[in-house]
């Protein structure tokens, strides 16, 4: 596997290179997944429709069908802090 160092800019911002975003179809304006994983952030070209189903139905086997959240459970809950948690980010 092929493997490229990029410098970051300022905001966080990187350039990937023409030849990977014309290889994963990345176009101007368009988007990319960013995905972390134990190793390190990977950074997709778009999902397209059936892969993006695929993926869905692979995510809701995981959940438990029979137990739903109650009105306001998640109430409060930071989606920053839980990922922060998860991923042993520290501020």
């Amino acid at each position: 596997m092929v493997s490229i160092r990029l410098k970051v800019g300022p905001k966080g911002r990187i350039v990937i290179p023409k030849v990977f975003r014309e290889a994963y179809g990345i176009k101007e304006g368009g988007e990319v997944i960013v995905e972390p994983t134990e190793k390190g952030l990977v950074i997709r070209g778009p999902i397209e429709g059936e892969e993006l189903l695929r993926k869905i139905r692979e995510e809701r086997k995981k959940i438990n069908p029979k137990r739903k959240p109650k009105p306001g459970e998640l109430k409060g809950i930071s989606l920053k802090d839980e990922f922060d948690e998860a991923w042993g980010i520290e501020e």
